[in-house]
């Protein structure tokens, strides 16, 4: 049921996922001390944008939440109150507004939680003036400082233990679900066949678990003709079984985010359309960044294959669950709420209960304590101490720095040695110009159009018709692009071919892709995803940035080339390391 404004008094009723309702009033009294708004027009005009950001419409599941919106609305109302504004939504200015935002007497998260308030309010009503909604659109006046006391990474052991946890919660509900399955299709309906495991599970599988409820649900003179002791069914363990609750939902989710090191925010809203299968087992998983914008991600295998396994595990879930929620990675069945289908994550409140009941410890012995954000960040640090290897400066000589070593050892003493230095560094600095061109792309192999699209590129390159031609269809062609002088010495010794690994293609200004590179370029990027799997952030960075970032600029989607053909391409990949020539020292498997 959909949160509502209550008038008299003034106040909001709403009822959660988990099935508790809550009314609350903006005028209270709590440990003898009085909270009421004394503005009740600008208070209800908020409490209506705050009801649609209630579940089910929005984010907000839990009564705490709900209590910091509603002493939000008290901070703005009675503030502005003090000024003399006595008026609705409608009335307010951008100088009513900026003159309590500026004040700093009240916490930045309260700012924040009522610009969403009057944003929704104005979305739903058209409440406020078009200068009004731009400021509350704006920046924020009060900036929320980054906590001093930032949650570190897990410990090894914290994480090893949560990881251990996941996957038995993972592995031990998705075989009861198969069993379950399995039960299923050997059933029959109850009322024919008697009432028993298999045919609950039959009724279950076949009506879904809301229609299917009454099958195991006893109460005085139910169908079965049972009596309650020899009634063993009960809705809420027989629906878990085939229909993962919330707290197989949330092992899934934490799981997924361990594997991946994918943001929670990114997590949160992920959808069918956002899995992108290219072959049998790699996935390019889209998801949305808060603080940046849609990225994308080649999943691991073993990332790959939860998420597989989670597709089935729901797949009877999302047979039943409404059209529109159908589409939603996380949605599930919740036997006793009011609202039977969620797709939120699931609150604080029900993954407390979740650490509590694994009996997840930290390392102070007391109970873990789950932060999401604490997952990517672990996953980051995790990484690095698995990939560091140390300083090779510091065995060969800790007592010298970088500065005084370039000092002693490289500096030119004579003119000769001086011009020799000043070479390297033109050289660097055109390599440096060479590779900020952008990319030569055809999206189809005709030498026209490479003429008139890249016109000081071909010039640059030298080349006659005939040569040209060889270069647009394939016969100049190397792994990843095709070549405009393998002998060029741009990479190594002129005259002999050029010995650069596959990636350094990519910023070669001699190169030219076509539709026909796209596996290869394919291949690439999910060696670039596995590297960065196994390597520390500034050790990929330095080795195969660049390479990245050009792989992703050539690939982005309808850009150089149209989506279904990318997907081809992609789905050529088998994400191994055998499709790639490597060096032994390159492997990432």
């Amino acid at each position: 049921m959909p949160a509502t404004v209550l008038e008299d008094p003034l106040g909001i009723a709403a009822v959660f996922s988990d099935g508790t309702s809550v009314s609350m009033m903006m005028n209270v009294t709590a440990g003898g001390k009085i909270y009421a708004t004394r503005n009740p027009a600008l208070a209800r005009d908020m409490l209506m944008g705050l009801a649609d950001l209630v579940h089910p419409h929005g984010d907000i599941d839990a009564k705490r939440t709900l209590n910091d919106y509603t002493a939000a609305i008290r901070a703005l109302t009675n503030d502005l109150a003090d000024q003399g504004f006595s008026g609705g939504a409608a009335e307010l200015t951008r100088a009513h507004l900026a003159q309590h935002w500026l004040r700093g007497d009240h916490r930045a998260a309260l700012e924040s939680l009522s610009r969403r308030m009057l944003a929704r309010a104005d979305d739903l009503h058209g409440l406020l003036k078009a200068d009004v909604r731009e400021m509350v659109d704006g920046r924020h006046f009060q900036i929320q400082r980054q906590s001093e006391n930032t949650l570190a990474p897990y410990t090894e052991g914290e994480w090893a233990r949560l990881a251990k946890v996941c996957e038995t919660v993972v592995k031990d509900s998705y075989s009861a679900f198969r069993r379950a399955r399995r039960a299923a299709e050997d059933g029959q309906d109850p009322l024919k066949g008697g009432w028993s495991e298999a045919n609950v599970y039959w009724a279950y599988a076949q009506f879904g678990p809301v229609e299917a409820t009454p099958y195991a649900d006893w109460s005085p003179g139910h169908f079965s003709g049972l009596p309650e002791k020899q009634f063993r069914y009960r809705k809420v363990a027989v629906s878990a079984l085939l229909f993962p609750d919330a707290s197989t939902v949330l092992a899934y989710r934490l799981l997924l985010g361990i594997y991946t090191g994918i943001v929670p925010d990114g997590l949160d809203d992920l959808g069918l359309g956002d899995v992108d299968w290219a072959g049998e087992s790699t996935v390019l998983l889209s998801y949305i960044k808060g603080r940046t914008a849609e990225e994308s991600r080649t999943l691991t295998k073993r990332a790959s294959l939860l998420l597989e396994q989670w597709l089935d595990h729901s797949s009877l879930t999302r047979k039943f669950a409404p059209a529109g929620m159908r589409d939603a990675l996380w949605v599930r069945y919740v036997p006793r709420g009011v609202h039977h289908w969620v797709t939120t994550a699931t609150s604080n409140e029900t993954s407390l209960k979740w650490i509590l009941s694994q009996g997840l410890l930290a390392d102070g012995g007391g109970p873990l304590r789950l932060h999401l954000h604490r997952i990517r960040t672990t996953y980051d640090s995790m990484r690095d101490r698995r990939s560091w290897a140390g300083s090779r400066r510091a065995t060969l000589d800790p007592n010298r720095s970088p500065q005084v070593e370039a000092d002693h050892y490289l500096g030119a003493g004579t003119p000769e040695q001086q011009a020799l230095v000043e070479e390297i560094i033109v050289e660097a600095q055109n390599d440096m110009l060479r590779k900020a061109e952008p990319p030569m792309v055809l999206a189809t192999e005709d030498t026209a159009t490479l003429v008139r699209d890249y016109p000081e590129q071909v010039a640059a390159l030298g080349l006659d018709d005939t040569a040209l031609a060889e270069l647009v269809h394939g016969e100049r062609d190397v792994f990843s692009a095709a070549c405009g002088d393998h002998l060029s010495g741009l990479h190594g010794p002129k005259g002999k071919p050029c010995p650069a690994r596959p990636w350094v293609c990519l910023l070669c200004p001699l190169a030219l892709f076509t539709p026909r590179h796209l596996p290869n370029l394919m291949r690439l990027r999910a060696f670039f995803a596995r590297q960065w799997d196994q390597r520390t952030a500034e050790e990929f960075m330095r080795n195969f940035g660049p390479y990245d970032q050009r792989v992703a600029e050539i690939l982005a989607p309808d850009v150089h080339f149209p989506s279904a053909t990318l997907l081809e391409a992609a789905a050529q990949v088998a994400d191994i390391d055998d499709e790639l020539p490597l060096r032994p020292e390159e492997t990432t498997r």
